[in-house]
């Protein structure tokens, strides 16, 4: 009827979609993780780019894993190796390791090619996945190539160097090239620098005799005399081209240091008038054969052919020539103890 008021409206209708949340209450991100995580230290810095990635492998594909891991260890030899990868002002602090790892990890990102080009020389066949992207470019070919290049050689070195190693221990068994009166004949003017200068008369002596000693068992063989003294006269020839190399090689010495540096040196080794202890000559002599040996391994040695070890399969096998070396050390060390297993037996009878 017209005048009458309307009943007030229900401001609370029911919502066929359900009952609405609370207008108060903070509503829920539906897309955060039910569980917040726990908030960390204060002041600690991030991890690198690297050890954060870490944490979320486990959300990631096995083949970005994979991918993941050999661009995190690349990004580490790298940042290891001492290259500069960023420029720096005069009284910057250094980069940390972590500060390298990031910058490298970044430059690959953005300029890959760019990263391939400039730290190749530190890289092994083993990261070049990491560039499997760039296999068409030609620049990228040509790195890849380089870095296995340089793998290849220094695999080829190392298996030389082991080769000469099994020849040198082959060649210290039977005792003749290493000898001194050999090394003497080799590099006469080096054997004069550590232990012929310092030689004394008597030894003098006694090198002659034996010399001629070796001449005189010729004797017994055939030709009788004249073998005796084909061979003296052999030695005596020999020993002439031996003072006229270390003379020759004395020279070309002389000749190229400076004088500055002949002043140095005529106050240490060599110096006249100085006399080392026995215990000196020893050291002396032991630093010649060493340094004997080391020419020998880095291929020096122009009486030797290294054609007959290098890249011979032969020599390989360094467990047998390391096998046989402490077969013969054992064995010496049981007729040592067998020779003092009798000494005491002996004694022992004596007493008695």
């Amino acid at each position: 009827m017209w005048g009458e008021i309307d009943e007030p409206v229900n401001c609370r209708q029911t919502d066929p979609r359900g009952p609405r949340p609370d207008p108060r209450r903070p509503r829920p991100d539906p897309r955060r993780p039910q569980t917040d995580p726990q908030p960390g230290p204060r002041g600690t810095e991030p991890a690198s780019s690297c050890s954060a990635t870490a944490n979320t492998e486990e959300d990631e594909p096995q083949d970005n894993q994979a991918n993941l891991s050999g661009v995190c260890a690349m990004v580490e030899v790298v940042a290891v190796s001492g290259s500069q990868v960023k420029s720096q002002q005069v009284g910057e602090a250094e980069l940390t390791l972590t500060q390298r790892t990031d910058e490298l990890l970044g430059q690959y990102r953005t300029k890959p090619l760019v990263f391939l080009e400039r730290y190749q020389a530190h890289l092994k066949p083993q990261h070049l996945s990491a560039f499997c992207h760039l296999i068409s470019d030609p620049r990228a070919q040509y790195y890849c190539r380089e870095v296995r290049r340089r793998a290849a050689g220094r695999s080829n070195r190392t298996r030389v160097r082991n080769q000469r190693y099994a020849a040198l221990r082959e060649l210290q068994r039977e005792g003749q090239y290493f000898s001194e009166d050999q090394m003497r004949s080799r590099e006469p003017l080096l054997y004069e620098q550590y232990i012929g200068q310092y030689l004394t008369e008597e030894q003098l002596l006694h090198r002659s005799l034996e010399a001629m000693q070796g001449g005189a068992g010729e004797e017994r063989g055939p030709g009788g005399a004249e073998g005796g003294l084909a061979h003296l006269l052999l030695n005596s020839y020999q020993e002439r081209l031996i003072q006229s190399r270390m003379q020759e090689e004395q020279d070309m010495e002389e000749n190229a240091l400076e004088e500055e540096e002949g002043e140095e040196e005529a106050g240490g080794l060599g110096a006249e008038g100085y006399e080392p202890t026995p215990q000196e000559k020893a050291l002396l002599r032991d630093e010649f054969i060493t340094l004997m040996y080391q020419r020998f391994l880095d291929g020096h040695d122009k009486d030797f052919n290294y054609s007959e070890v290098d890249g011979n399969p032969d020599y390989d096998n360094l467990d047998i020539v390391n096998r046989d070396a402490e077969e013969k050390y054992f064995d010496d060390d049981e007729e040592e103890e067998e020779e003092e297993e009798e000494e005491e037996e002996m004694t022992v009878v004596m007493m008695s």
